[in-house]
């Protein structure tokens, strides 16, 4: 995809606001993003909460889509000065310059679990951070707070459940990179993944009630071929961490370089719940 394939709703996005019209990786980004919260359906004039808002591609998303009323508060615990080639300080304070900068606070550098909230939100975002997490009961503590924090809660993450065999190689590599997790201690944000049904079992755990679950298209993506490349760069530091797993490790490493395959990348699922 490049930008003259951009939709109708990102093009209004971009001519309305201004924001990334010379970036085309932001706005293939912004694309799915956008894609994301339209499955999201937040209410117009909302309050809404945003979990690891990052440089805030979702969080331009949503109050795009909330209006000039709503406003979202966006959290993320990395720093000002995390991130590349823009860091988080750099791409909020350029969104908050923007017309959309009115309806966005962001607080970074900031613990979830130090964050306290009066009166609960109408929504809380929580959009490709899962894998953050190192097990399921972390992840759970963590959904466990959350609802008491907003009335509903929209979720989003990479499928696992590819369905087409170009995704085969975003899955080997995501699924390399949380292995290497299990043995060399990083920062990645692949430290362990769930899948759509381990997700709605914790959400449920936590006290919510599933609304709906649908798929929303990432193929164009690019983060098949980033995710893939960095699994390559540890490879030699995966294997001497785990020697007893070279085999397997072998094995997966020529499924992902299979010249054959192209590169797609895993779509994402969308699960709401109140």
């Amino acid at each position: 995809m490049t930008a003259t394939q951009l939709n109708e709703q990102t093009t209004d996005f971009f001519n309305e606001h201004k924001l990334y019209e010379n970036d085309e990786i932001q706005q293939i980004q912004l694309q799915h993003r956008l894609s994301l919260v339209e499955a999201f359906n937040l209410p117009s004039g909302g309050r809404i909460l945003e979990i690891g808002c990052g440089q805030g591609d979702t969080t331009m998303a949503i109050a795009h889509a909330i209006g000039e009323k709503g406003q979202v508060i966006g959290i993320d615990n990395a720093s000002r000065d995390y991130g590349a080639p823009f860091t988080l300080g750099e791409a909020t304070d350029y969104i908050l310059k923007s017309s959309l900068g009115d309806r966005i606070t962001f607080h970074l550098d900031t613990d979830f679990n130090d964050f306290e909230v009066t009166v609960p939100f109408d929504v809380a975002v929580f959009s490709h951070c899962s894998w953050y997490f190192k097990d399921p009961h972390e992840l759970l503590t963590f959904l466990k707070r959350l609802r008491g924090m907003a009335k509903r809660i929209c979720f989003a993450e990479w499928d696992i459940q590819f369905t087409e065999m170009p995704q085969r190689t975003h899955f080997i590599a995501v699924s390399i990179l949380s292995l290497y997790s299990q043995f060399v201690e990083n920062d990645s944000n692949v430290q362990n993944l769930f899948d759509t049904s381990q997700i709605r079992k914790l959400l449920e755990q936590a006290g919510f009630q599933i609304e709906k679950q649908m798929t929303v298209d990432a193929t164009f993506l690019p983060d098949a071929k980033w995710e893939k490349g960095y699994a390559n760069s540890i490879r030699t530091e995966f294997v001497q961490a785990a020697p007893r797993m070279e085999s397997l490790l072998t094995s997966y490493y020529e499924l992902m370089n299979d010249p054959q395959d192209e590169e797609l990348s895993l779509n994402s699922f969308v699960v709401t719940a109140i």
